[in-house]
This record gives structure tokens, C-alpha cells and sequence, in this order.
């Protein structure tokens, strides 16, 4: 019988072209999408390759964590596409998990995302009958592991720029956008991702760096600005030399990296004629799942 276990969770992602018009529907909580809609989103994938890559990546993240837990066995849970949250704790209760960390692979808080994912839990539990405990992690965007990676990766991004612009360069920190009414109850989410800007720039010795979103929802509501689409022309009229996007927000490639940002406002600066560069994302480099793995450690002995 497993007594604890680490439940990793991530927003999903459909497994190729086929399973796009399924997992727009669940997004959109069980309203199809209008035929445009979901031809849109379909060029998209098609665009990056006809699949995202973010489940192998998160496969691959979850095994790290666990062989760096000495086999602590580590559960997948998402959001939009299985293997669900619920699939999960079904999971964990047929295992006879006892205790349960729950890690949402997104570093920053906010009421609609690692608090709904917390919201899922809850209620796949007492659906479930699982009687275990589950200690959630709310954020983890000081980690030192984290930090020390994007700091790293941001330098080698900006060795790809023109060397004469390297130095007054901009850097971009972005997350994805959510709609503006969480502010209302003082969500700490802008503050947090500013926090991760500030200590990162300050690691890589960064003079010149700004907070911006990507990757908003089609939603009449509002949503958190500026978008970077919107930054890249001011960076331009300002004088900046170049561009360095540092998407920290996201831990993996996925759509909202290798097309909003690789294609579309990489595209845009090229029309700009503003030089552009991207840091990696974490992926599954070694010293990113020593971090995870630390985290979960931490949240297992509280």
C-alpha cells in the first residue's frame, strides 16, 4: 500500500488535430466553439506542427520529480484532457494513498488557476470517496532553482542578439493574461510575476525590463494588459534595440509558446525590424526538476 504520493498538475492539451474541437468545447465549459473558432485554433496547432508537445513534457516532468523523490510514486492530473485530475484521484484512492502534495506546474498564484486546480482536487475527492490529505503548494515563483534556471536561460537568449544591442535590450517578462476581475479581490498574481521579473533581472544583471501578457481569452470581459502584441510597436517607437521575451509563466512548450510567442510576436518584431530572441523553457532540464523535486519535498514534510 503507497502512502504518499505527489500529484502533478497541468492545464492539458489535445493529442493531436483530431481531439482540438474536444478539448476547445471543455475549455469553454461544454459549449462547442463556433466553426471559425475552432478552425483558428486548429491553423495553430497545424502551424506548430499539428501536435503540442506539452503532455510528453509533463510525462517527463512528473517522472523527474519522481526519481528524484526516490520513487515516491507521482500521479498526472489536467485539467482539459486526460488523464483528468479526477482520473487521478481515483488513482491515488485505489493505491491507498494516504497523504498527497499537489503541485500545479505553473509557478504563480491566482484565485482561476492554481486555486482552481486546488477546486478540482476538492471536488474529485469527495466525489471519489478518497480520504487522504493533500497539501497544495499555492506558488512557488521565488523558488531558487527556478529563478537560477531563468536567469541562465535569459543570458544565453540575449547572446543571440546582435552583440551592439545586447546590452540596452528589453526584456519582456510574460505570463498568460486572465480577465481583469480578479484584481478586484487583490489576487496576487501581477504582483507575483513582477516579484519572479525583478529577482531574475537582478541574478542576470538586467537593467531594462518590463511585466507584459500574452495568449488573452476571445471573452467579452477584459483581460490583464499589455499584451506583448501591443508592447513590441511602443518598444520600437521608444528606440529600443531589441527584444528578449523571458515567457515565465510556462514551464513547458506548448501552443501558448510555440505560436503566440515563436510565431506571432516573433513574426511582429520581424516586421518591426526589431530584433528578437526567446529564452528556453524549462522543459525537463535536470537542474528544473531538482527545483520541482525540492518543492515537493518541502510541501511532503509541512
Amino acid at each position: 500500500m503507497t502512502r504518499d504520493a505527489v500529484l502533478v498538475m497541468a492545464y492539458g492539451t489535445p493529442r493531436d488535430l483530431s481531439e482540438v474541437e474536444a478539448y476547445y468545447t471543455d475549455i469553454r465549459h461544454g459549449r462547442p466553439p463556433a466553426p471559425e473558432q475552432l478552425e483558428e485554433l486548429t491553423a495553430r496547432y497545424r502551424a506548430i506542427g499539428g501536435q503540442s508537445p506539452l503532455l510528453a513534457i509533463t510525462t517527463a516532468q512528473a517522472e523527474g520529480i519522481r526519481d528524484r523523490l526516490n520513487g515516491i510514486p507521482v500521479y498526472i492530473g489536467q485539467k482539459h484532457a486526460a488523464p483528468r485530475i479526477s482520473d487521478a484521484v481515483t488513482r491515488m484512492k485505489a493505491d491507498g494513498v494516504e497523504h498527497a502534495v499537489g503541485l500545479v506546474l505553473a509557478p504563480h498564484f491566482s484565485s482561476m488557476s492554481v486555486g482552481d486546480y486546488e477546486r478540482r482536487v476538492r471536488a474529485a475527492t469527495a466525489s471519489t470517496g478518497w480520504t487522504g490529505t493533500l497539501e497544495m503548494v499555492p506558488s512557488w515563483h521565488l523558488e531558487p532553482g527556478y529563478l537560477e534556471f531563468l536567469s541562465g536561460a535569459l543570458r544565453a537568449a540575449r547572446e543571440q542578439l546582435p552583440r551592439d544591442a545586447r546590452r540596452e535590450s528589453v526584456v519582456l517578462f510574460t505570463a498568460h493574461s486572465l480577465p481583469e476581475r480578479i484584481l478586484e479581490s487583490g489576487d496576487p498574481y501581477p504582483d507575483q510575476l513582477r516579484e519572479t521579473a525583478a529577482a531574475v533581472a537582478a541574478q542576470a544583471n538586467i537593467e531594462v525590463w518590463e511585466t507584459a501578457w500574452q495568449s488573452a481569452g476571445r471573452t467579452p470581459d477584459p483581460w490583464i494588459g499589455p499584451d506583448i502584441l501591443e508592447v513590441l510597436p511602443r518598444l520600437k517607437e521608444q528606440g529600443a534595440p531589441a527584444v528578449v521575451i523571458c515567457p515565465c509563466g510556462f514551464v513547458a512548450d506548448h501552443l501558448e509558446v510555440l505560436y503566440d510567442v515563436d510565431i506571432e510576436a516573433r513574426n511582429l518584431a520581424g516586421e518591426l525590424e526589431l530584433p528578437f530572441a526567446r529564452t528556453r523553457s524549462p522543459n525537463d532540464d535536470p537542474a528544473f526538476l531538482d527545483a520541482l523535486a525540492s518543492i515537493a519535498k518541502r510541501a511532503s514534510t509541512n
